[in-house]
């Protein structure tokens, strides 16, 4: 790497503690100029507090002011450093307050413009000072301009050198300027070991990835010399950025394998029943199963008779039939005279899921109890509930009230966790204990747990996610669900619509009307909600229209659900509480306000409430002009495909794996480097060596995880 800089960092000149452990070790506040008040910010606000993480809090972006442009070289739209002497001052008042400053050099003139400002700054500007400004040139009808630059002041005698490096822009805080970050990253750079000390990938592992060395990266990064291939960097290809991008990807995979053999080495029950019980329920249920059900079933029925507990994700599509399989999975556990225990992340999915396992299970054999428990059942009835639980219920169904301390099983063989995205990672490993006796922990058993999801995750994405599950796919629809037309229509159209509802209406079909809001907020959707349903009612005053928001009681809810579901309602005014586990066959029309508003893979789950009947059905988006770019794309993606693996992968490309994991499921996920979009080949190159690289290599694994994993609690039980 050419010399830079960075390759003579500042000087340490603050004194260590007495027993100082090695530099990588070593606590920020040790850093010149960091002390007990810097450092717990750097602490709170960035997770910065070892040496090490300062050498691994990476750039997201580059300024390049290694040289002076002539003005009159400036480009529309490019950032660039110009150097002159402001020949005229002044504050406007055109529009919007502001402090403008011209700044000329000789070969033309760029305006400086300053909307946030001080009096004072003014006074800085008269007399003809020399100014070095830096920041995105725009050209407007009168001439380059450039808003809120980065400004410093020269002598006029002085020769001030430019940067010998780019400058680097760090994820930062507020209460941390770049400037200031820069400086304790430099001071950190320089108590950066010697290359065989910091290096933790192995030689050959090296030589096969064709990485080069980790040092030379990481000061290349910090310091980029002048003549760095620009493009790449910004894109984050350079070669020095995709070498700590897959040592960060590969530390992920690591520690999910790890967390699987801590979960894979503890004992689980064995379940190996004759499959009478799952047999009587088939014949009960009124169709076949498909033939990826019936896979899928085999794949979880095998695990189930292993003696380590199973680790098992089931992906399916709207309508695809998840639910069934779960059921023919508790079936085997009941059998085997143990507990299931089903957890949802809304009252509303979790009520569905009581309704039908009740069902179901009473037509089988009336003695299996299915015991309902959410945060809203109280008093005797929640004692009662938690009895019925502790003596030995068959089935458990509820929400997260189920992670309770409180709630204390018999015999919990089989965790069944749906959209398991909206649960935290340790939310979902918590549910182990729930098998153990604590006063005898060497004969308790480790539940088995299945976990569902009705949003199929890119393969991209599971592979960072989901590394410590199996997968299994149901990638078939039953025969009897049909594709759902899907239009955008502008929101002014409202009347037409209304009258498309009526002539559903009158054919003996019911209909949704969803309603969204750009914040996630009860009483404001349950406003929006209620305005809709208002115009509804109307419009259509022979009309049988119900209202569903999430400021409803559960008992009102689910009694309004259960009139559209018997058909005694026409229509449902909704907010997104009815994206899952809605099941209404005559539902064959869904309209959904503002659906410019919300991500691809919730308007598939919303749209995956119709098509579930004989009769050919429609959704229509409605949107509210005018339309970003980005919004059209995503309403596009939806009227050409009903395919949820498409709308996934498109939907990662455009928002991202936090949004489309959930946000619990993420919160550690974040990555300093990797992009799990732009990095995909790096992924499977890693991907491909990982297992073998923690088994032979188990110290450097762990070293790795700690490096980029460091603090992060979901990794903290691994």
């Amino acid at each position: 790497m050419p010399a830079s800089q960075s390759d003579k960092p500042v000087s340490a000149g603050k004194k260590t503690p007495a027993s100082a452990p090695p530099a990588a070790e070593r606590d920020v506040q040790f850093l010149p100029g960091v002390g007990s008040k810097l450092a717990a910010l750097l602490k709170q606000k960035l997770d910065i507090h070892t040496l090490t993480d300062l050498w691994f809090h990476l750039p997201r972006a580059y300024e390049d002011r290694t040289r002076i442009v002539p003005i009159g070289s400036a480009v529309h739209g490019e950032s660039a450093q110009f150097e002159g002497t402001v020949i005229h001052a002044e504050i406007t008042f055109k529009g919007r307050r502001a402090l403008q400053a011209v700044l000329e050099d000789g070969s033309g003139r760029i305006r400086l413009k300053f909307f946030y400002f001080q009096n004072a700054q003014l006074e800085r500007f008269k007399g003809r000072p020399r100014v070095r400004a830096f920041g995105e040139a725009r050209e407007q009808g009168f001439g380059f301009e450039i808003v809120h630059p980065k400004v410093s002041f020269l002598h006029d005698t002085d020769i001030t050198p430019v940067s010998e490096t780019l400058s680097p822009i760090y994820p930062k805080t507020q209460d941390i300027n770049n400037d200031r970050l820069s400086k304790i990253v430099r001071h950190a750079l320089a108590e950066l070991p010697p290359a065989h000390e910091l290096e933790l990938m192995p030689a050959p592992v090296l030589q096969h990835l064709q990485w080069s060395e980790l040092r030379a990266a990481l000061m290349l990064v910090h310091s980029p010399p002048p003549d760095v291939d620009m493009r790449a960097l910004m894109d984050m290809r350079h070669p020095a950025q995709q070498r700590l991008a897959g040592e960060e990807l590969l530390a992920h995979q690591l520690s999910m394998r790890i967390q699987r053999q801590a979960f894979k080495a503890e004992r689980g029950r064995m379940l190996a029943p004759k499959g009478v019980l799952a047999k009587k329920l088939l014949a009960t249920l009124g169709f076949t199963l498909t033939g990826a059900q019936q896979r899928v079933s085999g794949e979880i029925a095998l695990d189930l008779k292993q003696a380590e507990p199973m680790l098992r994700l089931v992906q399916g599509d709207v309508g695809s039939g998840k639910t069934v399989v779960a059921a023919l999975a508790a079936a085997a556990a009941i059998e085997c005279q143990t507990q299931v225990a089903l957890v949802a992340p809304t009252e509303l999915l979790a009520e569905q899921h009581y309704r039908n396992f009740q069902r179901w299970f009473a037509a089988v054999d009336a003695t299996i109890d299915v015991v309902w428990l959410a945060g809203k059942v109280k008093g005797k009835a929640r004692e009662a509930a938690m009895q019925r639980i502790a003596s030995g219920a068959a089935i458990v169904i509820g929400t997260h009230a189920l992670f309770s301390e409180a709630v204390r099983f018999k015999a919990l063989a089989l965790c069944i966790i749906d959209e398991q995205h909206r649960f935290g990672v340790q939310q979902r490993l918590s549910l182990r204990e729930k098998g153990v006796d604590p006063a005898n922990r060497t004969q308790s058993y480790v539940p088995h747990q299945l976990v569902m999801t009705a949003t199929p995750i890119p393969r991209t994405l599971a592979m960072v996610g989901f590394a410590d599950l199996d997968v299994s796919v149901i990638d078939e629809l039953p025969p009897s669900r049909k594709p759902v037309q899907t239009v955008v229509i502008n929101g002014e159209r409202r009347e037409e619509l209304i009258a498309r509802i009526e002539t559903a209406l009158n054919a003996g079909r019911q209909a949704y009307w969803v309603c969204t809001l750009i914040e996630e907020n009860d009483t404001l959707q349950a406003q929006a909600a209620q305005a809709s349903y208002q115009r509804l009612c109307e419009a259509l005053p022979l009309a049988r229209i119900g209202l569903v928001h999430g400021r409803l009681k559960a008992k009102e809810k689910e009694a309004l659900m259960q009139q559209f579901s018997s058909g005694e309602l026409q229509v449902l005014v909704a907010t997104t509480v009815i994206e899952v586990g809605v099941d209404v066959p005559n539902a064959s029309l869904m309209l959904i306000e503002n659906a410019e508003r919300l991500g691809l893979s919730q308007l598939h789950q919303l749209r995956g409430r119709v098509g579930r009947g004989s009769a050919a059905s429609s959704c229509v988006l409605m949107y509210q002009a005018p339309l970003s770019q980005h919004a059209k794309a995503r309403l596009q993606i939806l009227r050409e495909s009903n395919d949820g693996f498409v709308i996934a992968e498109k939907d990662l490309e455009l928002r991202g794996p936090g949004e489309l994991l959930g946000t619990k499921q993420t919160g550690d996920m974040r990555f300093r480097i990797a992009d799990l979009n732009r990095d995909q080949e790096l992924l499977e190159r890693v991907q491909a060596i990982a297992e073998r690289f923690a088994q032979k290599y188990p110290e450097q694994s762990k070293a790795l995880i700690r490096r980029w994993i460091g603090h992060s609690e979901r990794y903290s039980q691994a």
